[in-house]
């Protein structure tokens, strides 16, 4: 499970790291607010543990940015006590607020008290039907609906426009989709998806050689829109 740290103070972004991988979690570290945009956009991360003092933009700009297309949970970070500071990080959709210097042991429990709520929110949202433009999910009865017509698809197609559709708009790179749908133990290449992919846009899309439901977003992925 992949959790980004980001703070331009390189010791403490270290220091993070450190315990995290201790708990078991894979770090990412950024050090200013573009990295850290990019490492969220590519590696989609299951926490992000965000300093609001950052050079070039602030983390409450990160975290604004991260809030237009992602509720990943968000711990920020900050050296200054000032209460006006974790209202603004709350009111832009910050999950948790830790002041530095902070116990390590505190913010590791943070960690896991935000993703295991994160995965039994998850898990009970799992088995609800979810829709993205006219395709229609049932995970319980394992259905696809496009408009009116029901489509059969093999387990992993299933599972593959399952997640998608759960993160409509979202760009995944094919790691991502790997490591989230096919499992990290799974022996499988990247160019596994994109076959994935062409299964389903052939199931799916009015012309699956110009597909308007599930993109290509060169350079990066794939996502999933209403079409």
């Amino acid at each position: 499970m992949e959790i980004l740290v980001v703070d331009d103070e390189r010791p403490i972004a270290e220091a993070v790291a450190y315990n995290l991988r201790k708990e078991g979690y894979e770090p990412l570290i950024a050090g200013d607010a573009e990295q850290a945009m990019s490492e969220f956009r590519s590696r989609s991360p299951a926490l992000i543990i965000l300093d609001i003092m950052l050079p070039s933009a602030s983390g409450f700009e990160v975290c604004r940015r991260i809030r237009r297309t992602s509720d990943v949970p968000i711990i920020m970070l900050t050296a200054r006590a000032d209460e006006t500071d974790r209202v603004v990080g709350l009111e832009l959709g910050a999950d948790d607020y830790v002041v530095k210097p902070f116990s390590m042991r505190e913010l590791m429990a943070r960690v896991k008290s935000h993703l295991r709520r994160r995965r039994e929110a998850g898990e009970a949202a799992a088995d609800e039907p979810v829709s993205c433009g006219d395709i229609h999910v049932d995970p319980a009865r394992r259905e696809v609906l496009v408009g009116e017509r029901a489509v059969e698809m093999a387990r992993l197609e299933f599972d593959l426009l399952h997640f998608l559709i759960r993160h409509p708009g979202r760009v995944f790179d094919r790691a991502a989709l790997l490591d989230r749908v096919w499992g990290a133990d799974a022996y499988v290449g990247e160019r596994t998806v994109d076959v994935h992919v062409r299964w389903i846009r052939e199931k799916i899309e009015d012309d699956p050689g110009n597909p308007r439901r599930l993109l290509t977003v060169r350079g990066v992925g794939y996502k999933l829109v209403a079409g």
